[in-house]
């Protein structure tokens, strides 16, 4: 990376720092004012918009998305491939309201993390892998019945390019179980914001959305049968856009 990127991703990562410092005072102020909405729309759907927007600006990081016609007028699970950070800025600013899993300990975060826990977000503990499953089907279940987007990282966590991780069938699950489909997207960010290590690599990410998966029937079998489809449409996105270097045994194994 050259010294001009590297100073370009410091200034990114001090606006970023600021701006989420700024948005999260200002969150515990203005957010219990507004309806729930109109709070996502103001304070998370903004700030996502201006992180991309640094991201491009500052470090040259720039998208091209496919398949924005594939989108339901009605939200649904939305079931992301997890390589890095960005996806999570991008697809909170693209869908509206939207809800996401995450770690529970996000909500301690000094300001942040208070204001996050505003949003309603889907928080997990990831240590208790069962108690997880449980609050991802009921929280989930709720969100969706008020009409909010579900996002989902089948894979729990960042994976490294080029890597597949193990695709949990909760998000599959609590399609459903609640009548609605999920909604499959790949993309390649690993490739400009790496998983690992502050650099921030120029070039134009690829995202793919999907056409909405509807169950073919319910109970288990139909729950395994969706994931799978999903699953093979996400591999088959990223062998044209990230051709895989390794496949963990576990994902073959599922």
């Amino acid at each position: 990376m050259s010294a001009t990127q590297r100073l370009r991703t410091v200034v990114f990562y001090l606006l970023l720092s600021a701006s989420a410092f700024v948005w999260g005072t200002a969150s515990l102020v203005i957010a219990p004012l507004l309806p729930f909405r109109q709070r996502y729309r103001i304070i998370v759907q903004s700030w996502c918009r201006l992180a991309i927007w640094l991201a491009r600006s500052l470090v040259g990081i720039r998208y091209e998305v496919h398949g924005l016609e594939n989108i339901p007028e009605r939200p649904c699970v939305i079931l992301a491939k997890h390589q890095s950070t960005w996806e999570t800025f991008f697809l909170s600013g693209l869908f509206s309201p939207l809800s996401q899993v995450l770690k529970r300990e996000l909500l301690l975060v000094p300001f942040f993390g208070w204001a996050l826990a505003l949003m309603r977000p889907i928080a997990i503990d990831r240590d208790n892998p069962k108690l997880a499953l449980k609050q991802l089907a009921k929280q989930g279940h709720e969100h969706l019945m008020r009409g909010n987007w579900v996002l989902v990282f089948p894979e729990g966590t960042r994976v490294p390019v080029g890597e597949t991780g193990k695709f949990s069938r909760g998000g599959s699950a609590l399609a459903v179980n609640a009548g609605l489909p999920v909604l499959p997207i790949a993309h390649n960010a690993g490739h400009c914001w790496p998983k690992q290590g502050w650099a921030k690599h120029p070039g134009t990410i690829q995202v793919f959305i999907g056409p909405p998966m509807y169950a073919e029937g319910e109970g288990p079998r139909a729950i395994s049968e969706l994931n799978q489809r999903a699953e093979r449409w996400i591999g088959e996105r990223m062998a044209e856009i990230d051709p895989p270097r390794a496949v963990s045994s576990a994902s073959l194994a599922n």
